[in-house]
């Protein structure tokens, strides 16, 4: 039932379409009508009233990304989860400009936008094990990744927007300290969580708002060699809520599941 009401949640209220009237090309080696992602992003016009496409040709894409909160409707392409890739090393604590960052702008791609569709991309922070360091982040609502990889250490996906839905489907994610974090809504489906740490998979925040905080579906929890200690997750907010449901787990998960953080959150193991 749970599963069920989630996924009418997120999926019902999403209006993601086949095709667009209009695809960017962005290349790196020059082949298309963009060289980076950001150029690209900042070429799409503003609140549109249709869709748009914006295909990434194969690649190391070696640059912090923002889809600004005005460019709504875009699906964004790549064309092999492992040959199209979104590299940046930003970290909690490093400077730049002389200011020093936080965990809330460490990200290597920040989706702004309501309303779009990720296929086929691989997202990573590649700081290494150096504190919070946000492979992606999310703040819009109705985002629908697919078959997508987030790579990072600590923070690697942050959901951050209050208010979003997510649909993470058929994707892989791995980390070391609460690698999925943030307080939106968001279901994982079919998805691979790898854990490279003895430490903590999620961090939830949900809102008093929101009836539904991590939905985990089907999902399969993998662990690096000599990782014995891993939490299911613990409550960054009082109201957090995490559920995993048929979901398959390494024998790292510690058998009691859970572990609090100060305080108290709703968390289930359905199986």
């Amino acid at each position: 039932m749970m599963k069920s009401a989630v996924i009418i949640t997120i999926l019902l209220l999403s209006s993601f379409v086949a095709s667009a009237e209009t695809v960017y090309t962005v290349d790196c080696n020059g082949g298309g009508d963009f060289r980076t992602i950001q150029a690209c992003f900042d070429a799409l016009p503003s609140k549109p009233a249709e869709w748009r496409t914006v295909r990434i040709m194969p690649g190391v894409y070696r640059e912090k990304v923002t889809l600004d909160v005005y460019k709504d409707k875009v699906r964004i392409l790549g064309d092999e989860m492992a040959e199209t890739r979104i590299v940046w090393g930003d970290y909690a604590g490093k400077v730049v400009d002389g200011r020093e960052l936080t965990t809330y702008d460490s990200y290597t791609m920040s989706v702004q936008a309501d309303d779009v569709y990720l296929d086929c991309l691989t997202v990573e922070n590649d700081a290494g094990r150096v504190g919070q360091a946000v492979a992606l982040e999310t703040r819009g609502d109705r985002i629908h990744l697919y078959h997508c990889a987030l790579i990072g250490d600590q923070d690697t996906f942050f959901a951050r927007g209050y208010v979003s839905r997510v649909h993470v489907e058929n994707c892989y994610i791995e980390g070391t300290t609460d690698f999925i974090f943030g307080p939106s809504i968001v279901l994982f489906e079919c998805s691979t969580i790898h854990c490279k740490a003895d430490s903590f998979i999620t961090a939830a925040s949900t809102t008093e708002r929101n009836e539904y905080g991590f939905v985990f579906s089907c999902c399969r929890v993998t662990a690096a060699e000599g990782v014995t200690r891993v939490y299911l997750g613990r409550p960054w907010k009082s109201t957090a809520r995490t559920v995993w449901l048929e979901c398959e787990f390494p024998a790292a998960i510690r058998p009691e599941g859970w572990r609090d953080w100060r305080l108290s959150g709703s968390y289930a193991i359905l199986s």
